[in-house]
């Protein structure tokens, strides 16, 4: 579902930061509606992410039940296999929910 290009320049470090405001899931304790800013910084190997298909694949989070831990990871998880990426960081940022903002952050750097 993530669709990839040759990265212009692989022999250059640079970083590619992506800020996508709408992400959107449900809580799976009670259906409603989760809303977050979700934050892609990558520096790419060999291959960028097409930012279509991007959209497309964090829409596809709109009518799923799931913890704002394990969809963070999850996009992380999905990004690194499809990109293979010198590095990452994803951070989510969910909108207030009972009274709390919760905000995840993981990074990962290539072995």
């Amino acid at each position: 579902m993530l669709e990839i290009f040759a990265n212009p320049k692989p022999e250059r470090d640079y970083q590619i930061t992506m800020t996508c405001p709408e992400f959107t899931c449900l809580c799976p304790m009670t259906g409603q509606p989760d809303f977050a800013v979700f934050t892609i910084s990558y520096v790419p190997d060999q291959w960028c992410v097409e930012l279509k298909s991007l959209k497309i694949y964090l829409w596809s989070f709109r009518n799923e039940g799931v913890f704002h831990e394990a969809v963070t990871n999850r996009v992380l998880d999905d990004l690194v296999a499809a990109l293979q990426p010198r590095s990452m960081t994803v951070c989510a940022l969910f909108n207030v929910r009972g009274g709390i903002t919760t905000e995840v952050k993981i990074d990962y750097q290539k072995p």
